[in-house]
């Protein structure tokens, strides 16, 4: 009995921040920061987006049985292709990283995207 009357005393009303927390601010974990980016040292995109989001790489299972699609990588919203080309784009100029969902891709890029999108902005 003492036990739930001390868990519904420290019990958060919802959207109540916890200690420390900015109001407003909610981490976009479908995006790499140049920051985050920059902590690490990475020498090219794919071993930045391994390290911290190895799940983009990933197909989400079959979009077709006669040819599924795949992850694709754009730069500066120029098409690149698979995956693999992020392995030979040095970090340098690589300002953010950012994944887009296989329907928002869809939408965007036309319906070949249905794996998502890997979107790399570098420094023009």
């Amino acid at each position: 009995m003492l036990a739930c009357l001390v868990a519904a005393c420290t019990a958060r009303a919802p959207g109540e921040l916890t200690p420390g927390a900015s109001p407003g601010i909610h981490p976009d974990h479908n995006l790499l920061t140049e920051q985050q980016l920059r902590e690490h040292h990475f020498v090219t995109a794919y071993e930045a987006v391994a390290a911290l989001r190895s799940s983009w790489l990933e197909t989400r299972g079959p979009d077709s049985f006669t040819s599924p699609s795949q992850v694709l990588v754009y730069l500066d919203e120029s098409r690149l292709g698979s995956v693999e080309t992020l392995r030979a784009l040095p970090m340098t100029n690589v300002l953010s990283i950012r994944y887009i969902d296989g329907i928002a891709a869809s939408a965007r890029w036309g319906l070949d995207h249905g794996q998502g999108v890997i979107l790399v902005s570098t420094r023009m």
